[in-house]
């Protein structure tokens, strides 16, 4: 498979996953002996890295907290042709990496997430299968219908994908940035649906529902100011324009009414509103040039890097195609 002639790298993210890290570790050693598999312990409290280690992965550590910042060095750090992203609880199955890097290379494209078919159990927390529910409806009205499952973890991606995506989140919100990355460049991807496996006792959970839900609805926010200003900041200007005429109309009704205005005040802040209004109107106007302009520049960055780290994607396909041929006769 083409697999064979490209450089696999596996990453996998992980705070206090001793529990499991092992056994991970040694499953996709073992469906993809030819890879490199890299765990980057966040402060880990329980021997993660120690039981890493053992497994025979390459350990490195990320002293600042937050899943975002270990994506961010995992991917300034390692050079590679092809990436797969994981969590390291054992929720994802190794055995699916095969399929994920054959959809990968058939479709050619830069990203494929593995969609998590028992997502709605989330290891029996019913807050999380009602956050991805909602936040999943969210994108999907901000962003397009690229994507259906934003918050998987279990990815993989091309060499262009991983060393254009600027990764400026912090925390669990950094998949939904992968996610408005592809869509805004739209580039090509592609979704499998994968079982996802309950945890392991002794394995919880990292993530917050409250506090993160948060954190991922004001990366929601600040992403479509990024991305989609003139609608960012046309639904503002429209808030405000509603309170606007929501001012205006009494006064405007006692003016037609007895020919005076009696309230100068409220008239004189619904012109007030009106103008900000129309200020917030322009900004999102000219900041939708600018985010186009934006777009453009991080497209031509792209398609300025290699598809592959040693030679081109369509060679290292055509070597895979040869060497089938030999083994074959």
């Amino acid at each position: 498979m083409p697999a064979d002639t490209l450089d696999i790298a596996i990453l996998l993210p992980c705070y206090n996953e001793a529990a499991t890290i092992g056994d991970v570790v040694r499953g996709f050693r073992q469906v993809l002996p030819q890879a490199r598999i890299y765990v980057y312990d966040n402060n880990s409290t329980d021997g993660t890295a120690l039981k890493a280690m053992l497994a025979g992965a390459h350990v490195e550590r990320e002293r600042r907290q937050g899943k975002g910042h270990v994506v961010r060095r995992m991917f300034a750090d390692i050079d590679a042709d092809i990436y797969i992203m994981a969590d390291g609880d054992g929720t994802y199955a190794p055995a699916d990496a095969e399929d994920l890097v054959r959809t990968l290379l058939s479709e050619r494209a830069d990203m494929v997430v593995g969609t998590r078919k028992g997502v709605h159990a989330d290891a029996g927390r019913q807050g999380h299968a009602a956050g991805n529910r909602l936040f999943n409806l969210l994108y999907r009205a901000i962003f397009g219908r690229g994507f259906t499952d934003i918050f998987s973890g279990y990815r993989a991606f091309s060499r262009r994908f991983v060393k254009s995506f600027p990764a400026v989140s912090g925390g669990f919100e950094i998949e939904t940035e992968m996610s408005v990355h592809a869509s805004r460049l739209k580039l090509p991807v592609s979704e499998i649906e994968l079982l996802y496996g309950r945890r392991l006792e002794g394995s919880h959970s990292k993530l917050s529902t409250f506090r993160d839900g948060a954190k991922i609805l004001w990366m929601f926010a600040m992403l479509m100011k990024e991305t989609r200003p003139f609608a960012f900041f046309g639904v503002i200007s429209a808030a405000v324009m509603g309170a606007s005429i929501a001012f205006m109309l009494p006064v405007l009704a006692e003016y037609v009414a007895t020919g005076f205005v009696s309230r100068v005040p409220t008239w004189i802040l619904s012109m007030a509103l009106m103008m900000v209004s129309l200020l917030v109107f322009t900004a999102g106007v000219i900041l939708d040039s600018v985010s186009r302009a934006r777009n453009e520049q991080l497209r031509l960055c792209y398609l300025g890097l290699p598809r592959t780290a040693k030679h081109s994607w369509r060679v290292a396909t055509a070597e895979a195609g040869r060497r089938r041929d030999f083994d074959a006769a």
